[in-house]
């Protein structure tokens, strides 16, 4: 066609059909607009005009798009905003799902064709030479980032498969692994770490990693939402992900999951052999973290489970200052009971059983059980008397309420 010039293009190509100037030209623009959207390639071709490859790619007219490419359009032309042909069609990447319709039905095959038309044209566009790369002139955004940003979960592998960079930034230094862990989607983690995803990179204005960012959306979520939460984050630890990575903060997944308070998360981490006796750059632990909230407070059984495996057990920051969720004045045996614990010195014998339940983690436990004396290994496992505590630092007239403290805390 000889019709489609490249330079000062931007200028020239319209996104929509009405954008033109009244007159002719406008008349011609709608006949070309009715031509792509019905898919007339005769007339396409005969028409001598700048021709809208976005309109064509914005509605996923396949033939209408293949016939502009083989007739000179340039798939790198950018409209007014600076976005691309394949940009525009991320944006506006068909939302639907062949689950909301009954397999075989007529709305399930309408849903699938829509899709199926949409990665045709993703296809086509990547045959005649769409760079996958390409960002966006006002943001860093490559295409993977659109398309996880939009949930267009099929073009994933399409696009890595033609080379875009699955560990490309955006401008916010995040890689679309980043972007997928932080939604917990799962489908798209999983994709992007076949494609070869960098699993331990961090954000470089704060050290994130996919998996700190993933333990704390999921720390945030309960039920079902909990459960997708903990499944992103196991298939993070079985693909490599460093467990005990700390960001810039100097904090780690099991300071997130602790402050959290999700015993699932922190019971996960522990399995993958979490170190809970990490400090920030504030001189914070893990288990310092869990006591900023009452919430948390309430569940001794958590905190037991924590204190197994704490050693030593330091209970303020650099800057002396105790978690304010143990500040509350019903706490206050608890928190005169534990702050007695950090001050005395653990018995050697104490330091080697919480170095071996660090070690070898939930993980091992049972392996251990058929390995070691049943005294030794009941004697390594024992669950950290909390209670016991409790009551030898109350006076003797109080002890027989204890069990109802003991209620009180455990809420």
């Amino acid at each position: 066609m000889g019709n489609i010039p490249r330079k000062g293009s931007r200028d020239l190509v319209v996104d929509s059909a009405m954008s033109l100037e009244d007159g002719p030209s406008a008349a011609l623009h709608s006949k070309l607009y009715e031509a792509i959207m019905r898919e007339d390639c005769t007339t396409i071709e005969q028409t001598e005009s700048i021709i809208p490859i976005h309109l064509a790619a914005k509605y996923h007219k396949a033939q209408s798009l293949l016939c502009l490419l083989q007739h000179g359009a340039d798939p790198e032309v950018r409209d007014t905003t600076g976005l691309t042909t394949l940009n525009l069609m991320l944006l506006h990447w068909p939302v639907t799902s062949t689950t909301w319709a009954k397999p075989g039905n007529r709305m399930h095959r309408i849903l699938t064709d829509i899709q199926n038309n949409a990665i045709t044209c993703l296809r086509i566009l990547c045959a005649h030479g769409a760079q996958v790369n390409a960002q966006g002139e006002s943001n860093k955004r490559s295409p993977l980032h659109l398309a996880i940003a939009y949930g267009c979960y099929p073009v994933l592998s399409i696009l890595a498969q033609n080379g875009a960079d699955v560990n490309a930034i955006n401008e916010a230094s995040m890689t679309p692994l980043h972007m997928a862990a932080n939604m917990l989607n799962k489908e798209m983690m999983e994709t992007l770490i076949a494609c070869g995803a960098n699993v331990n990179c961090a954000v470089s204005s704060t050290g994130n990693t996919p998996l700190k960012l993933a333990v704390c959306t999921a720390s945030s979520k309960a039920g079902r939402l909990l459960g997708a939460g903990v499944s992103c984050i196991h298939l993070l630890l079985t693909h490599g992900a460093k467990v005990n990575a700390q960001d810039y903060k100097g904090q780690t997944a099991i300071h997130e999951a602790c402050f959290g308070g999700r015993e699932a998360i922190i019971n996960l981490l522990l399995d993958f052999e979490a170190n809970v006796n990490i400090l920030t750059r504030n001189g914070e632990s893990p288990i310092y973290m869990y006591l900023q909230r009452s919430f948390n407070v309430r569940d001794t059984a958590l905190l037991a489970r924590l204190l197994d495996h704490t050693y030593p057990l330091r209970m303020t920051n650099n800057q002396g200052i105790l978690p304010a969720g143990i500040m509350l004045p019903e706490f206050r045996l608890l928190r005169d009971t534990l702050i007695k614990q950090s001050r005395k010195p653990l018995s050697l014998q104490g330091i080697c059983k919480r170095n071996i339940r660090n070690i070898y983690g939930e993980k091992y436990k049972q392996h251990l059980k058929q390995l070691l004396p049943v005294a030794i290994w009941n004697s390594v496992y024992c669950c950290y008397d909390l209670a016991n505590l409790l009551k030898q630092d109350l006076p003797a007239s109080q002890q027989q309420g204890l069990s109802a403290t003991q209620t009180a805390f455990s809420g």
